[in-house]
């Protein structure tokens, strides 16, 4: 697993989320651990390594 360190969208903290490296595109939708609002999350890998990472607001 890949830890990575980001800006929630909603409130600004800084937060860390797991992620998997095995799979080279993903997108979720994980709440975040400070202000338990949900931020769509866009990770992408090339060979095991963060190539690209968005995290946004899903504007309830």
């Amino acid at each position: 697993m890949y830890e990575h360190f980001f800006q929630c969208p909603y409130c600004w903290e800084e937060i860390s989320m797991l992620i998997d490296p095995s799979i080279s595109s993903q997108t979720y939708v994980e709440d975040c651990e400070v202000c338990c609002n949900p931020i769509e999350v866009t990770p992408q890998f090339q060979d095991n390594e963060l190539v690209a990472f968005e995290a946004r607001d899903i504007e309830q």
